[in-house]
């Protein structure tokens, strides 16, 4: 068991590095060795998560070297899962994307599997990692493997949504290395755990409140909360499909994981609630975000740009939520990371079948969808009644807890802006419905609704299919076994 931990990370970045020799030698083989790379960190992440379930959290130490002058990976409950999450996202989209790189970066396939490896390296090191700098230098290996994947998409477009998601990007970081060196100064230590009980005595130092102020302020950039969402929905929507499907679930979502690591572990909640009393402010702002992305997905015309809004909304489920105050907000926050990844990338899986079929995502190219594709757009369907909040699907339920934890807490308006939330959701996928269902008109037929000839079949290949639908299905499975997964691995966090 000692070696998973190193496992995990190790055998991406082994993969990495032979699918960057191989890509000279034999450029076909670099797709099974990534493949390879990644079953074996999903299994090292499973027998993780049992590991810890069973025994309780991992301490990993570098060359042996004891923390806090040495690095270690510490891994409990929370960071277990979202590590399997990962693993299992980044395995089954690298499955279900084979045909889509080949069409798409026809002549650099290996050069685009050796980065999306090094990406997800830098998100596992990222969630695994017990050591405040260390975070960042992972979190910098996976913002620029990101920013490399995004140049490769859209010729026109992706250069310039890279370049803005750099400089945005660096920004981000830079306020989060500043919070961390306030840290060290006041500290002397990086250590999360040593950080955490050496500041658990110095809640009025000014020190300590700035590099918290910039850490968070770090964090949220980079996870584009409203109104620091501007580099996120071109990003998004320029990227390659491969791409798209894996950063759009994970990204964020990992980001939103560091936010509640720094508030659980480094300086907790007695600090952040009781010294800082910054609680009604936040969730406020989180309010205004849910709301303000809803609404400017309402004016979207194409399909990836109005799911790239509705991750801004949903930034903002999970940040209200975790700034409650409260054990409930914080249940369903760390919920949402969960069903939020597995509802964006089902949902990415299918746009991604429609581009691969149809080539653009435009409301106007989804007509008669549903009849030309109707095992994606069955997947679509579960998926955006998961996002709505349509029990029993997964996203009912953590959307439960925050309205719970909101009512909790008397923040009725953060209640009021998720109902809100779920309405316009509605509101935006029955209207892709409304288009799917009616076909395109024939030429010189002006009337939508006139005889057409039946609709022919032009689905995406197995390949893609059956990735959609295990995704799609496991929406129903998370929702059924919510409450085993708060009870085993989100409340022994939190007590």
């Amino acid at each position: 068991m000692n070696t998973y931990p190193a496992l995990l990370i190790v055998a991406p970045l082994l993969a990495a590095l032979f699918t960057g020799i191989f890509v000279w030698i034999e450029e076909r083989l670099c797709y099974p060795i990534a493949v390879l790379g990644m079953l074996i960190s999903s299994f090292s992440a499973y027998k993780i998560l049992m590991a810890v379930l069973s025994a309780g959290v991992i301490h990993y130490r570098h060359a042996g070297w004891a923390p806090p002058m040495g690095i270690e990976y510490r891994i409990d409950t929370l960071n277990a899962m979202v590590l399997l999450l990962i693993t299992l996202i980044a395995l089954i989209n690298l499955v279900a994307s084979y045909k889509t790189i080949l069409v798409e970066t026809p002549d650099r396939s290996g050069s685009f599997i050796t980065i999306y490896l090094l990406f997800v390296v830098g998100l596992l090191g990222v969630t695994a990692t017990g050591d405040l700098f260390n975070l960042y230098v992972l979190l910098e290996i996976t913002s620029l493997t990101s920013y490399a994947q995004i140049g490769l998409g859209d010729k026109d477009r992706g250069p310039l949504a890279s370049l803005n998601y750099v400089f945005i990007g660096v920004i981000g970081a830079s306020f989060y290395l500043l919070g961390v060196g306030y840290l060290y100064i006041k500290t002397g230590s990086l250590n999360m755990m040593d950080v955490a009980t050496i500041i658990s005595t110095m809640h009025d130092s000014n020190t300590v409140l700035v590099a918290f102020i910039l850490c968070m302020i770090g964090v949220w950039i980079k996870m584009a909360l409203f109104p620091l969402h501007v580099w996120l929905p071109n990003a998004y929507s320029y990227a390659p499909t491969a791409v798209a499907r894996v950063v759009a679930p994970l990204m964020t979502k990992v980001m939103v994981y560091v936010m509640v690591r720094l508030m659980i572990t480094v300086f907790g909640f007695d600090y952040i609630f009781s010294t800082l009393d910054l609680s009604a402010a936040v969730v406020w702002l989180a309010t205004i975000a849910i709301l303000a992305g809803g609404l400017m997905a309402l004016a979207q015309k194409d399909l990836k740009k109005m799911l790239a809004y509705i991750i801004v909304s949903e930034i903002g489920y999970m940040v209200g939520g975790a700034w409650l105050g409260n054990t409930t907000g914080m249940t369903g926050t760390i919920l949402h990371i969960l069903n939020d990844a597995v509802m964006t990338f089902a949902l990415f899986l299918a746009v991604g079948n429609m581009i691969y079929v149809c080539g653009h995502v435009g409301f106007d190219n989804l007509k008669g969808l549903f009849g030309r594709m109707p095992w994606t757009m069955g997947g679509f369907v579960l998926a955006a009644f998961s996002i709505i909040g349509v029990p029993p699907t997964c996203g009912f339920f953590s959307k439960w807890y925050l309205v719970l934890g909101a009512f909790e807490a008397g923040a009725y308006h953060f209640a009021a802006a998720l109902i809100i939330s779920s309405l316009i959701c509605a509101i935006l996928f029955f209207r892709i419905f409304e288009i799917g269902f009616f076909p395109e008109p024939s030429d010189g037929d002006d009337h939508a609704h006139a005889h057409h000839e039946p609709a022919v079949m032009v689905e995406a290949p197995v390949s893609m299919l059956v990735p959609l639908g295990l995704v799609s299905l496991s929406l129903i499975i998370v929702g059924l076994y919510s409450g085993t997964i708060v009870n085993t691995i989100i409340l022994p966090m939190l007590q």
